[in-house]
C-alpha cells in the first residue's frame, strides 16, 4: 500500500490574525490535496515578522512531506516571505526574466506606469522553481529541501486558486506519486449529530479498516463524509458505493442528496422535476428563505418571488392573514404561518409556499413563547402543514435554523411526481 504524504498549510498575515479577513484559502487547499491523496496534518496561521515565520517553517518540516505557504508576496513593505524564505534556504534574489515581461505585459495592458516595487516581483530566490501566476504579478516559489516540499503563493484567493490548480497540484501528485483518497459524501438534515451516530452505529461498525466516517455538522444538517484510502485492491470508489444502500435504508428521507450538493440545490433539482413554482412568505427570517433558495444558479425557473411581512399588519394586508388568528393566537403561531403560506399561495400564484414567524432575539420573548419560538408552514392546493419548533442560539443562528427547517418542510411536503 502506497505512503500516503503528510502536508501543513501555513498562511501568513496580521490581518488574518486580527479576523480582518477571513482564511478561505486553507479549505480549499485541504479539500484539493485530500483529492489528491495527500493528507493535511495541520494549518497554522503566523503574523508577518520573519521570526515567527521560520519558527512555522522548522516546527513544519518536522512532520510534513510538503508545506505550503500563502501570502506576504506582495509589493509593500510588510510582505516579507519571498525575502524570509530567500535566507532559510541561503540563497539570494536573482531576476527571473520570464517573470518580469508577464509583470510589464500585465502594467502595460491597463495603460499603468510600472514602479521599483513592481519590477522587484520578478525577483525570486535562485534555489527556487518559479510558478507561474497567470492572474497577478506575484510569482509562486517552490523549493525541495532535505526530502521537504515547500511551495510559497499569493494570499489572493484567486490567484492562489489558479496556481494550485494549473501547476502546483499536478506537480505534487508527479512528485509523491500519490493515489488518491476516495470520498463519497451523504447529506442529511433533520436528525442532530448524536442521533444519527446512533441510529448507524452497526452500519459505521462494519466499515472496511481503510475507510473511515467523518461527521460533519452545520445548522440542521449534518454532511457524512465516507473516506477510502488505497488498500491495494480494485475499484475502491466502487465498493465504497456499494455500502450506500445499507446507509440509506438507516436513514431513509434524512438523506436529502449525495456528494457536494447544498439542501436549496437539492430542493431546486426537486422542483424542476415536478414542474412547480414556490414563493416564501417571512416574518422572523427578513427574506434569508428566498436569498438561499435564489442563490442556486437557473432558481428563476421555479422560484417566483416572497413577501417579508415583519409587521402584523403587513400580514394582514399582503398575506391575507385574519386579524382574528393575530388576535387568538398571536403572530408567532401556528394558526398564522399557516395562513401565511395559504395567502402567499393565492396572492403569487405559486404551486407551493412556506412561511415562517418567529421571536429571533435577543428580544421579544415572553413566557409562554420565549426567544427561539419559530412556526413554519408549507401549503399547496391540497394540503399545508405547519410545525412549531423551539431553540435558542443567538439571533442569526435562529434565522438561519430556521431557514433549513423550512426548505426541509418543503422538501419532504412537495407533491409527488406526475407520470
Amino acid at each position: 500500500m502506497q505512503q500516503v504524504p503528510n502536508a501543513e498549510i501555513i498562511t501568513i498575515g496580521d490581518e488574518l490574525l486580527y479576523g480582518q479577513v477571513i482564511d478561505t484559502n486553507s479549505a480549499f487547499m485541504g479539500q484539493e490535496l485530500g483529492k489528491l491523496g495527500v493528507r493535511v496534518r495541520q494549518i497554522t496561521s503566523v503574523s508577518d515578522r520573519g521570526t515567527e515565520i521560520v519558527q512555522a517553517l522548522d516546527a513544519a518540516r518536522e512532520r510534513a512531506d510538503v508545506i505550503l505557504l500563502t501570502g506576504g508576496l506582495g509589493p509593500t513593505k510588510d510582505d516579507l516571505t519571498k525575502h524570509v524564505l530567500t535566507e532559510y534556504f541561503r540563497s539570494e534574489l536573482v531576476l527571473h526574466e520570464p517573470t518580469l515581461q508577464h509583470v510589464e505585459a500585465i502594467f502595460a495592458r491597463y495603460n499603468r506606469p510600472m514602479l521599483e516595487v513592481n519590477r522587484q516581483q520578478a525577483f525570486v530566490p535562485r534555489v527556487c522553481q518559479v510558478v507561474p501566476n497567470p492572474m497577478g504579478t506575484a510569482p509562486g516559489m517552490w523549493f525541495e529541501d532535505r526530502g521537504t516540499v515547500f511551495v510559497s503563493m499569493p494570499g489572493v484567493p484567486f490567484e492562489m486558486k489558479r496556481m494550485m490548480t494549473d501547476t502546483v497540484l499536478p506537480r505534487l501528485q508527479e512528485h509523491f506519486h500519490t493515489a488518491p483518497i476516495e470520498h463519497v459524501v451523504v447529506q442529511t438534515v433533520g436528525l442532530g449529530e448524536s442521533f444519527l451516530a446512533q441510529q448507524i452505529a452497526d452500519w459505521e461498525d462494519s466499515l472496511p479498516p481503510n475507510m473511515k466516517l467523518a461527521y460533519l455538522p452545520s445548522l440542521g444538517a449534518v454532511r457524512l463524509r465516507l473516506t477510502g484510502t488505497d488498500d491495494g485492491q480494485p475499484d475502491l470508489r466502487g465498493r465504497m458505493l456499494a455500502l450506500l444502500p445499507a446507509l440509506r435504508e438507516r436513514l431513509g428521507t434524512h438523506i436529502f442528496a449525495e456528494g457536494e450538493v447544498k439542501l436549496e440545490e437539492a430542493l431546486g433539482q426537486l422542483l424542476r422535476e415536478r414542474g412547480l413554482t414556490v414563493g416564501t412568505a417571512e416574518s422572523c427570517t427578513g427574506g434569508y428563505i428566498a436569498q438561499r433558495l435564489t442563490s442556486v444558479p437557473g432558481s428563476s425557473a421555479y422560484f417566483q418571488g416572497s413577501i417579508v411581512a415583519y409587521h402584523n399588519d403587513m400580514k394582514v394586508k399582503e398575506l391575507s392573514v385574519k386579524p382574528e388568528t393575530l388576535q387568538a393566537h398571536g403572530a408567532v403561531s401556528e394558526a398564522t404561518a399557516r395562513e401565511m403560506a395559504e395567502g402567499l399561495r393565492q396572492r403569487l400564484g405559486v404551486d407551493v409556499a412556506v412561511a415562517a414567524s418567529g421571536i429571533a432575539g435577543p428580544g421579544g420573548g415572553t413566557t409562554e413563547k420565549p426567544v427561539g419560538t419559530i412556526c413554519i408552514a408549507y401549503a399547496d392546493a391540497h394540503q399545508t402543514v405547519s410545525r412549531q419548533l423551539n431553540f435558542d442560539r443567538g439571533r442569526q443562528l435562529n434565522i438561519e435554523y430556521t431557514s433549513t427547517a423550512v426548505l426541509n418542510l418543503l422538501r419532504l411536503s412537495l407533491p409527488p411526481v406526475v407520470k
